[in-house]
């Protein structure tokens, strides 16, 4: 009888243990907070990732670089990994809001094209990895618009009133101004602000919405004839609309360039560049590109689509488009003039 009872005691005690293991494991379950734009991932990659690596990932999705950085600075949640554009990825170095990476954990990272390395925003790619890249633009529709478009200046044609849609984004919008203008999107000059003010202002009743993702549905559906879009959305809504066409305008726009950081809200660094890695593998690279239609930086993943895709001049314009594009870069010793601005136009009637 003592020998069962012991055997029992030792069985209870083996339980107990492997429950008390059990459990450790699950409270030290690394979950890993991404913040991203919407519809900019496939989101089945996200589970291969959980899947490989027993890692569970909390997906956020946000609308502006702006509201990225307010949600961020604030502190309210630990993100690990975050999706900014060139300007704001600047302004965070500036601001002591992100980590290095450790690139010995990045080996992926080689496929990275050269042309996207060391660019002003991260002058010695210490903060960031490529993810997609890009031009703004119109996209219009050829039934409805029967002028040529080539200038930002269709966009204030009385003929087309409450069939534009602006982004509701103040460096977007302003940017669109200022080159109408033909001044940089970039400009610290109070005098060509408020001119590009008064423009939009005055180009204000001809607006059918400010909206940022929703221009996709308005677009496609024809519900609007021209609209401020980025590249990879207006190549996903040509092909759901043959109508649509997608023009860099020859005034100047917007290259950009959207990247992967670390923000020092991170609770797991290693386990973020383990998930930066795995969204450089090739075949995940690919599946994204592919999916939200942007254009990738990773030489393997271009390589894979489809040669009329990786073609497109939509989507991979040449050097010429590109040169009378600028990038962005932060502006925050004149930021409050921007919101003050945007905010005027905002509250115009």
């Amino acid at each position: 009888m003592r020998g069962i009872m012991r055997k029992v005691f030792a069985i209870s005690m083996i339980v107990l243990i492997l429950a008390s293991i059990t459990g450790c494991q699950k409270e030290n379950k690394v979950t890993l907070n991404v913040y991203n734009w919407g519809d900019y991932i496939d989101e089945s990659v996200i589970k291969e990732f959980e899947k490989k690596y027993g890692i569970k990932v909390n997906y956020e999705m946000f609308d502006t670089n702006e509201a990225m950085y307010a949600k961020i600075k604030s502190g309210g949640v630990n993100y690990d990994v975050a999706f900014p554009s060139d300007y704001m990825i600047s302004k965070m170095i500036k601001e002591d809001m992100l980590y290095k990476i450790d690139f010995n954990n990045i080996p992926n990272y080689k496929y990275i094209d050269e042309r996207f390395k060391n660019l002003e925003y991260d002058p010695n790619s210490e903060y960031s990895v490529p993810y997609m890249w890009g031009t703004v633009g119109i996209l219009y529709n050829k039934k409805m618009v029967k002028d040529k478009v080539d200038s930002w200046n269709i966009l204030w044609d009385e003929k087309y009133k409450k069939q534009i849609i602006m982004q509701d984004s103040q460096r977007e919008t302003i940017g669109v101004a200022l080159q109408k203008l033909g001044y940089s999107v970039n400009t610290k000059n109070i005098k060509e602000l408020e001119e590009a003010k008064r423009e939009l202002i005055k180009q204000k009743p001809l607006v059918l919405a400010y909206v940022v993702d929703e221009v996709k549905d308005k677009m496609v559906s024809g519900e609007a004839a021209l609209a401020v879009v980025w590249a990879g959305d207006a190549v996903a809504m040509k092909e759901e609309n043959p109508d649509l066409e997608f023009v860099v305008p020859k005034e100047g726009s917007n290259f950009f360039v959207d990247a992967m950081v670390i923000p020092k809200t991170s609770k797991h660094k290693k386990e973020a560049e383990m998930f930066i890695n795995f969204m450089c593998e090739p075949e995940i690279a690919f599946k994204n590109t592919d999916y939200i239609k942007y254009s990738t930086p990773h030489t393997e993943a271009r390589k894979m689509l489809d040669p009329k895709v990786a073609n497109d001049p939509v989507a991979y314009p040449s050097d010429e488009v590109l040169k009378r594009c600028e990038v962005y870069k932060d502006l925050s010793d004149i930021a409050k003039e921007y919101d003050r601005i945007w905010t005027e136009i905002k509250a115009a009637k």
